[in-house]
Order: structure tokens, then sequence, then C-alpha cells
């Protein structure tokens, strides 16, 4: 089944101050090991964000939100607009240790629903979940009525929620990685910690 990961890198980063895509880990930006992760399981990448010069470097495929300033679900959007697959994996460019594996869980588990959605330790993770393309006329409604939330976009379809217990494979630590995202520069240098060891 051919599907499409699409990668935000849209944020203002304001609570870490600086562009969080591009910080380097291993001497590689953020932005190049998603990209080489989600190359190993996903047929097409798109990247979302409105500063496509700054990204020229990773020679992938790139889109611009056609509702600005709107926040992640007008990147969403963009990136549904965007793909040629029913299928979409949603990553954000802040996640260094995300999993093709647990993309892989998640799209297993989305069945008939429209969305599949990781729940970690009672935390939703909708900027690591799976989407189907015909999501992106609803979350075009959503933007234009002002309801910007995902949880806006979730509550007008069907959501499959996917828990712990179906990352059964994987490890309690190896879980907290794949769902850790960086926000702010203690984060970053856990991140970076992790990464050396």
């Amino acid at each position: 089944m051919s599907r499409t990961a699409i990668i935000l890198s849209g944020g203002k980063s304001s609570r870490m101050g600086t562009n969080k895509s591009l910080l380097k880990i291993n001497n590689k930006s953020n932005i190049e090991i998603i990209i080489a992760k989600l190359k190993q399981g996903f047929d097409d990448i798109i990247l979302v964000t409105n500063e496509p010069e700054t990204y020229e470097f990773l020679g992938v495929k790139m889109v611009t939100d056609q509702y600005p300033g709107m926040g992640p679900l007008a990147g969403l959007h963009a990136g549904l607009q965007a793909s040629h697959d029913e299928v979409n994996l949603l990553a954000a460019c802040d996640m260094p240790f995300i999993s093709v594996e647990a993309a892989e869980v998640l799209i297993r588990h989305l069945g008939n629903a429209h969305v599949a959605i990781p729940v970690i330790n009672g935390k939703q993770h909708p900027l690591f979940a799976v989407y189907k393309k015909d999501l992106a006329a609803i979350a075009a409604k959503c933007i234009e009525a002002g309801r910007l939330r995902m949880q806006d976009l979730q509550a007008q379809t069907t959501v499959q929620y996917v828990t712990e217990q179906q990352f059964s494979e994987f490890a309690e630590a190896e879980i907290s990685r794949i769902f850790f995202n960086m926000n702010h520069p203690k984060e970053y240098e856990t991140a970076k910690q992790w990464a050396e060891s």
C-alpha cells in the first residue's frame, strides 16, 4: 500500500528560541534525521514549510500553507492536499526519535477510521499520527470556521486511538523516546544525550 509522510516545519519555535528542525544531533540536523528515518517506510515525503528556501538542501517535495499562521491543522491540510496517497503519516519536526515501526503500528490499527492517534500515558499525540487524505476538506472547513485545534478535526470524523497496549513490541523506554518532542533547550540537551548514548 502506497503512503506518504507529511512533515510539519512551520512552527515559530518561540519556546526553543531557534528553529527546532535545524538543531544538530550527532552532527545532523533534526529534519535530516527525521527524513532519513521516514524514507525507510514511506513512498513520498512532503515537507510543509512557509520558508522553502531554508530547506532546499533537503531535496524533498515542499508545500506551503494555504492558510498561513493557522497552526498545525493548516499544515496538515496543506500536506493532505499535496499528497497522492490515501494513507498519510503526519510528523512534527521536533521528534528526533520517531520510528517507522511505530508508524506501521498506527497504520495497522487505522482500519475503517479516518485518523489513528497514539495515546501514551493518557496524552494524545496528533502530530505523530495517521490521517486519510479525504480529511483535507474537513480540515479546511474547521480552519475557515476558526476551529484550529487538532481536536476540532477529530470531533468531525472517526478516530482510532492507539495506546501502549498496541505498542507492546516496544520497550517502555523506547516508547518514551519515540514520542519525545523538543520544545525547550533542556529537552534538546536531553535528546543529544540520548543520541550519544
